[in-house]
């Protein structure tokens, strides 16, 4: 799974051909911390059909980025397709089932 910073983010994900996975999270979001066995579950089932990233929101100078991104609360896994986010699911939407299901719409 790619980590992600301001500095990669467009090379890693928005100037990327196949769809990716943006996990959105917070060092100290403890809903986040409980999801990533999920996503490292689906990153071992899908990685080879969708590529997967995370970006710590926790970074220095990022607020006004995820702003942006519109990620104004955690946990947040996003779907980006051809440069534009196409998908999202956020907060208490945030489970192993659902994030699979968003998954299976791209692949």
């Amino acid at each position: 799974m790619i980590e992600l910073t301001v500095d990669n983010f467009a090379a890693e994900v928005t100037e990327q051909a196949k769809p990716v996975l943006v996990d959105w999270w917070g060092e100290t979001c403890e809903n986040c911390l409980a999801l990533m066995p999920d996503v490292e579950e689906l990153y071992a089932q899908y990685g080879d059909k969708i590529r997967f990233t995370k970006f710590n929101t926790s970074q220095k100078k990022v607020r006004r980025f995820c702003i942006q991104h519109k990620i104004l609360g955690l946990p947040v896994i996003s779907i980006y397709q051809n440069g534009e986010k196409v998908d999202e699911v956020a907060k208490d939407d945030c489970t192993k089932e659902s994030i699979e299901e968003m998954i299976q719409k791209y692949i």
